[in-house]
């Protein structure tokens, strides 16, 4: 049976997204983590999908080395087409008994190919390469290779580490350039701004006059960015608004298909499945669509064929509503209003509410898996003065009985917080919830993703605290027993109508 929406394999996790896409159908290759003791190798798995909606798993891929070889892990990198009928696959080799010059595992860059579309592989040993001078050869790796037909070649893009320079601002983007996808140069850094640990997952991808550079920020942020320029010689420009998502979506990686271009990376799952775990390496599998806007900045929203794979209605009620029809207004000019559902919610729903958001408001946002009251609950909090918006959750983590020992001086979840406008007038929400993953959209542009364990169940709600909310187009819907798909993905002004 296909997965719906999000991707995990059975008792495993998925870790960085080598997605390809071929014969009209996107090839998600991934490394299968399995958490097991003592540690395996890392091989990569496949999951296939044509719509977005159903992912099937095709289980082992590209299988990894014995424990002696250089890839007993074999971890992230990346799937070309040559023209000629040959794929290469470039990948990062590992294995943490063989140690590199820092004493760290050493890390190398290896190649494989396939003549059956992408069935079968054949590894070739002898093109393996290390560091190039000046880098470190514990980080080299996350090869991303692409053609630059301006130039009249191919070129590498490598997550490395200067030798030299403050330990947390060695990070850099180097590069290798060939003619035949065997032999590889070094030439200058693709991206060098000094300024992160790392850059790991590098991608890059040209746009219409646009080009545009997404890492991973392997820092004390852990977020998935990106850059753009009008050439891949740079500059290389910041945007506004600069990240993909949140902390637990990571590693994310693109791919296009009829025009249309999309992010799939992984959601973190915490240690202990609770709420306070720490975020761990690997989770599920999950996938942004990305619209271009006039100035050339992203934004990033669910595909249309997500959202409409929730087709049947779940009826909610709101308490203290005379008519049903009538839209919901919260007034607390100086104080809190809730609205909550009469019933409870099911464990996968998608919620699609638009929120007029009056001039001056503090806060509003909507309520997930609530208590009776909605005094407890997951919080999806809009703060138009501080032009953000966040996850929350109460109670909070607790460490006494005193009111100081309830995390009351955390104003929300750290690390899930998105930057967006919230100027006043109509906002869209849409959240999907699925077990104990929840992302949720702002306005088809900020994407926050995240987990929620400690709550399994409860209602939805709605509220406003020092201001005004007209609440309209609420909706609950959840995955119907005889959802029909599209078997193929139309270019995105089909997929609208």
């Amino acid at each position: 049976m296909p997965q719906h929406v999000f991707f995990q394999p059975p008792h495993a996790w998925v870790g960085d997204i080598i997605p390809f896409v071929a014969n009209d159908e996107f090839q998600l290759f991934y490394l299968h983590e399995e958490r097991s003791s003592p540690k395996p190798g890392t091989p990569w798995h496949l999951v296939t999908t044509s719509n977005l909606v159903d992912f099937e798993d095709q289980g082992l891929a590209f299988e990894h080395g014995s424990p002696t070889a250089a890839d007993f892990n074999v971890y992230t990198g990346s799937i070309v087409d040559d023209g000629a009928g040959t794929h290469h696959l470039f990948y990062t080799g590992q294995n943490p008994t063989i140690l590199g010059q820092d004493g760290l595992p050493l890390q190398l860059v290896m190649h494989a190919t396939s003549t059956d579309g992408l069935a079968s592989w054949q590894r070739f040993p002898e093109h393996t390469f290390g560091a190039s001078a000046g880098y470190e050869t514990g980080d080299w790796r996350d090869p991303f290779v692409f053609r630059d037909d301006e130039a009249g070649l191919w070129r590498m893009l490598i997550a490395a580490r200067h030798t030299d320079g403050p330990q947390r601002r060695r990070g850099t983007i180097a590069q290798c350039v060939s003619t035949d996808l065997v032999h590889w140069e070094p030439a200058e850094p693709f991206w060098d701004p000094r300024r992160y640990v790392a850059h790991e997952c590098p991608d890059v991808f040209r746009w219409g006059d646009w080009w545009y550079l997404v890492y991973s920020e392997f820092s004390e942020n852990f977020t998935t960015r990106y850059r753009m320029a009008r050439s891949l010689a740079g500059p290389w420009l910041v945007p506004e608004h600069d990240s993909i998502d949140g902390r637990a979506f990571y590693a994310a990686k693109t791919a296009e298909l009829h025009g249309r271009r999309f992010f799939f990376g992984w959601i973190a799952s915490r240690e202990g499945d609770r709420d306070d775990g720490a975020w761990q390496w690997a989770g599920t599998m999950s996938v942004l669509e990305a619209t271009q806007n006039d100035d050339g900045t992203l934004a990033f929203a669910f595909a249309p064929e997500t959202l409409a794979s929730f087709t049947d209605d779940v009826p909610l009620g709101f308490t203290d509503t005379a008519n049903a029809d009538a839209a919901l207004r919260l007034d607390a000019p100086d104080g809190y209003s809730v609205r909550l559902s009469d019933t409870e919610t099911p464990r996968r729903f998608r919620l699609s509410v638009t929120l007029d958001i009056a001039a001056g408001t503090t806060e509003c946002g909507v309520l997930l898996r609530a208590s009776d009251d909605g005094d407890s609950a997951y919080i999806l909090r809009l703060e138009p003065k501080r032009g953000r918006m966040v996850f929350d959750r109460w109670p909070r983590r607790r460490t006494g009985d005193g009111q100081w020992e309830i995390s009351g001086d955390s104003p929300y979840v750290i690390e899930l917080e998105r930057p967006c406008d919230l100027s006043p007038g109509e906002h869209t929400l849409e959240v999907i919830v699925d077990g104990d993953l929840c992302v949720a959209n702002l306005d088809g542009r900020t994407t926050l993703s995240t987990r929620i364990y400690d709550r399994p169940v409860g209602r939805v709600g709605v509220f406003v605290g020092e201001g005004s909310l007209v609440v309209g187009d609420l909706r609950l819907s959840t995955v119907g027993t005889t959802t029909e798909t599209t078997q193929t993905l139309p270019d995105r002004q089909h997929a609208l109508t």
